[in-house]
C-alpha cells in the first residue's frame, strides 16, 4: 500500500464559491471537523487578502494539533510575509505559493516572459525557504502549460527549496489520460523530482475533477487536493469525500491508503453544507440524500435479499446512522457539552452557554432533538462574533387568502436604536423583505432564496438560506427558527450583517485565483 496525503482547501478555494462568505468562528468549526476527518494538510485561507482573513488563518493555525496548516501566497514578499505571520503559531506551519505557467496566463495576466516567470518563482520560493520547511509551489494552469517549460520551472523551484510541487488543472480542461501522462512526464524529465511530493489539484468544469484526480494517483501523485462536497469557484473542485471512498472501495485497483476517517464523512459534509449554504444535490455521489435510496422494485428486492446487489458502500462506513439524541429537556449542561464534543462542536464558555439555552428552549417545543437540530442552533446568528449588526426585535405579519400581506418589523441598529417600519408585498416573505429594506434605507437585491427543514416532522426547525447584493457586493445569510417567516427575516439580516462585518474588518476580495 502507498500512502497518499489529503490536502483540503475548503476554507480557501471552497470559500471562493459565489455568495459564500464564512465568518472566522465558522471557519474554525470547519477546521476542527476537517482535522477530525483526518486531512493531512489544511489550506486555511489567503492571509494577504485582508487583515480579517489573516486573523482567521492565525486562529485556525493556533488551534490545529495534528495537520499541517498552510496559507496561500502569490509569488511576492508581501504575501509570503503575511502567511508567515498567520501560521507561525501552528504545530505544523507551511506555505503555498502559486504562479501561472501557461502561455495564455503568462502573456495576458502576468505580462511576463517565461524567463521572468521562472525568475519570479525561484526568488519567491528561495525567500520563503528562510522561514518554512514545508513549501508547496503550484504551477497555475499546469495542464495548459508547455511541458518542457513546466519541467524547467519545477526543477529550479525544487532547487530553491520547494518540498511539494502541485500541477493544477485550474480550469478543468484536461482528461484523465492526459493528466496521468503529465505526472509521468514530470517524473521522467525532472532530475530532482525525487526530493518532493507531487500533488494534483483539479477543477470540475467538464465534470472530470474526481476522475482526473484518481488518474493522477495512478500517474504517481502522492498528494491530492480538493474540497468537501466539491465546492469552489465556477463548477467547483474535486470532492474529497468521493475520492476517499473510491480509494477505499476500490483498494484492490488503486492500492492506496489515506488517514481519512470515513465515519466522519457525512458529518463533515453536513457541517460544510449548513455553514456555506451550498446544498448538496440529492443524487450526489456518497453524501447525496438519494445515495442509498432505492425506488425500483427490482432494486428494493435485491437489497432486501443482499445489500451488495445494489449497494457497494455501506452507510455505516461513511457515518450515515440515526442521529437521534438521547438528550431531552431534563438533560444537564455537562451531558449536553459532552455530546457536543462527540459531534465535533467546539465553542468557548460564553457561546456554549448560549447554545445550551437554545437547546433547552428547543426541547420545550420539540420531542426529539437531533444532531442536525444542534448544528442548526449552533449556526444561528446569535453566536456570531462581536461586530456592528442589525438585530431582529419585533416581527408581526398579517396575511391570508384575500388579504394583502402586511409586515411590521422592529430592528435594533448597530448604533443601538430600535427602528420600526411596516410594508406590504405580493406575498408574506416579500412583505417581510420590503419592510427590512425600508429600515435599512439602501438598495438590496435578493438573488436567491431557499428553505429546508432540519429533520422530518411538523415540529422541525426551518432553515432559510438567502443571497443578496448591495451596491455590487454579494453576501449570503441563513436563519433558523420554527416559524418560516421569522427564519426568513433572520436570514436576510444575517446576509446584511456579513457584509457589514467585512467592511468593519477591512475585508477585501479574496478570489485572486482558484489555481
Amino acid at each position: 500500500m502507498r500512502k497518499v496525503d489529503i490536502f483540503d482547501t475548503t476554507l480557501r478555494d471552497g470559500e471562493q464559491s459565489a455568495g459564500v462568505n464564512l465568518q472566522s468562528h465558522e471557519k474554525l468549526e470547519i477546521a476542527y471537523q476537517l482535522e477530525r476527518y483526518g486531512v493531512d494538510i489544511m489550506e486555511a485561507g489567503f492571509p494577504a487578502s485582508s487583515q480579517g482573513e489573516l486573523q482567521s488563518v492565525k486562529q485556525i493555525a493556533e488551534n490545529m494539533k495534528h495537520c499541517t496548516v498552510l496559507g496561500l501566497a502569490r509569488a511576492n514578499h508581501k504575501d509570503i510575509d503575511a502567511v508567515r505571520e498567520a501560521v507561525k503559531g501552528a504545530a505544523k506551519p507551511g506555505i503555498h505559493i502559486f504562479l501561472a505557467t501557461s502561455p495564455v496566463h503568462m502573456q495576458y495576466k502576468l505580462n511576463k516572459t517565461p524567463k521572468q516567470v521562472i525568475e519570479t518563482a525561484v526568488e519567491s520560493v528561495r525567500y520563503a525557504s528562510q522561514y518554512f520547511s514545508h513549501i508547496q509551489f503550484s504551477a497555475e494552469d499546469a495542464t495548459r502549460s508547455d511541458w518542457p517549460f513546466l519541467a524547467e520551472i519545477i526543477e529550479k523551484t525544487i532547487d530553491a527549496g520547494a518540498t511539494v510541487i502541485n500541477l493544477p488543472d485550474t480550469v478543468g480542461f484536461t482528461t484523465p489520460e492526459e493528466y496521468r501522462k503529465l505526472f509521468e512526464y514530470v517524473q521522467e524529465n525532472v532530475p530532482n523530482i525525487h526530493r518532493v511530493k507531487l500533488s494534483a489539484h483539479c477543477h470540475d468544469d467538464l465534470g472530470m475533477a474526481v476522475a482526473n484526480t484518481l488518474a493522477a494517483i495512478n500517474g504517481g501523485a502522492s498528494q491530492i487536493e480538493g474540497t468537501i462536497n466539491g465546492i469552489g469557484e465556477r463548477a467547483g473542485n474535486a470532492a474529497l469525500e468521493e475520492i476517499a471512498v473510491a480509494l477505499k472501495i476500490r483498494q484492490d485497483a488503486y492500492k492506496i491508503e489515506t488517514q481519512i476517517d470515513l465515519s466522519q464523512t457525512v458529518r463533515t459534509s453536513k457541517l460544510v453544507t449548513k455553514l456555506t449554504g451550498m446544498i448538496v444535490p440529492q443524487n450526489k455521489a456518497v453524501v447525496g440524500a438519494n445515495a442509498f435510496a432505492h425506488e425500483s422494485g427490482i432494486h428494493q428486492d435485491g437489497v432486501l435479499k443482499n445489500k451488495q446487489t445494489y449497494e457497494i458502500i455501506e452507510p455505516e462506513m461513511i457515518g450515515l446512522t440515526s442521529n437521534k439524541m438521547v438528550l431531552g429537556k431534563h438533560s444537564g449542561s455537562h451531558a449536553f457539552n459532552e455530546k457536543c464534543k462527540e459531534f465535533g462542536i467546539y465553542l468557548d464558555k460564553k457561546d456554549s452557554r448560549k447554545l445550551f439555552k437554545a437547546f433547552k428552549d428547543l426541547t420545550a417545543k420539540k420531542k426529539e432533538v437531533t444532531e442536525d437540530d444542534i448544528f442548526a442552533l449552533m449556526m444561528d446568528s446569535s453566536l456570531q462574533e462581536t461586530s456592528p449588526t442589525y438585530q431582529l426585535e419585533l416581527l408581526q405579519v398579517s396575511y391570508g387568502s384575500h388579504v394583502v400581506p402586511t409586515t411590521t418589523i422592529g430592528i435594533r441598529t448597530p448604533e443601538g436604536n430600535v427602528v420600526q417600519e411596516s410594508a406590504t408585498g405580493k406575498g408574506s416573505v416579500e412583505s417581510v423583505y420590503n419592510t427590512i429594506d425600508r429600515i435599512l434605507n439602501q438598495p438590496v437585491t435578493l438573488t436567491d432564496y431557499r428553505i429546508q427543514s432540519t429533520t422530518d416532522g411538523i415540529d422541525s426547525l426551518a432553515e432559510v438560506y438567502v443571497q443578496i447584493e448591495i451596491e455590487g457586493a454579494s453576501s449570503s445569510g441563513r436563519g433558523i427558527e420554527h416559524d418560516v417567516l421569522e427564519a426568513s427575516a433572520k436570514a436576510y439580516l444575517d446576509a446584511v450583517n456579513r457584509l457589514n462585518v467585512k467592511e468593519y474588518f477591512g475585508e477585501q476580495a479574496k478570489g485572486v485565483s482558484s489555481l
